[in-house]
């Protein structure tokens, strides 16, 4: 088995658990839990906010219009879902599709430095201002950060973090739909960069999560893609 492959079985593994998790009140509420989808081996990576209502419904992340405007996006730059991974700051959808509270934050953010440690991207776009503002720990809004590549520390993994806008802002103001093409092509000249340096490994020990049970959602195993 090559080291990919391995990954991608940690990777399974983790969503193994993360599909039994009920660390925050958000377990309590959701339909599916939205892990995220794709290449888990991808060298590019998006993080948005939260999952909606159709994602909830169906476990998959931006399967909305949104997810059909980021679709196009994509083309445009020569790629397509199953050559990146789509992943949001949250797996469980706030009830009312609120803003994430802390509590569920912290719930989830152990999850979300995992799979950016097993999937080992070279660039993650965030997704909007929630996603952007959370990931860099910068509160500048995102239309002053948009298209602007910076390089953070995100657990074990050093990265290169490229702020898009979310695509539900160009389809509210579609004259944004220019500029989310011109950050596209950006972001595709990004990933031609090397990967950032590695450094030493962090000392901190590895953050604990919810302990999983033998049950697991099957049908969903092959949203990530060899």
């Amino acid at each position: 088995m090559s080291e990919a492959e391995q990954r991608r079985e940690s990777l399974v593994a983790v969503y193994r658990e993360a599909a039994e998790c009920t660390l925050c009140p958000l377990a309590q509420t959701r339909t599916k839990v939205v892990f995220g989808a794709g290449n888990a081996d991808a060298d590019l990576m998006f993080i948005g906010e939260a999952p909606g209502a159709e994602e909830d419904r169906r476990g998959l992340p931006f399967v909305g219009r949104a997810g059909g405007l980021l679709n196009e996006l994509l083309a445009e730059i020569g790629l397509d879902r199953d050559s990146v991974f789509i992943a949001n700051t949250l797996m469980c959808r706030p009830p009312g599709n609120r803003d994430p509270q802390p509590v569920e934050l912290e719930s989830c953010r152990p999850y979300l430095l995992e799979k950016v440690r097993l999937i080992e991207p070279k660039v993650i776009s965030t997704l909007g201002n929630f996603a952007t503002k959370l990931i860099t720990g910068d509160q500048t809004g995102i239309t002053k950060v948009r298209g602007r590549p910076q390089v953070h520390r995100l657990g074990e993994r050093t990265v290169r973090v490229f702020p898009i806008l979310h695509p539900a802002a160009a389809l509210r103001t579609p004259k944004l739909r220019e500029t989310m093409s011109e950050d596209f092509a950006a972001l595709s000249r990004l990933l031609g960069e090397p990967a950032p340096d590695q450094g030493p490994p962090p000392e901190d020990p590895p953050p604990r999560r919810s302990e999983p049970d033998s049950r697991s959602d099957r049908d969903q195993l092959d949203i990530f893609a060899p």
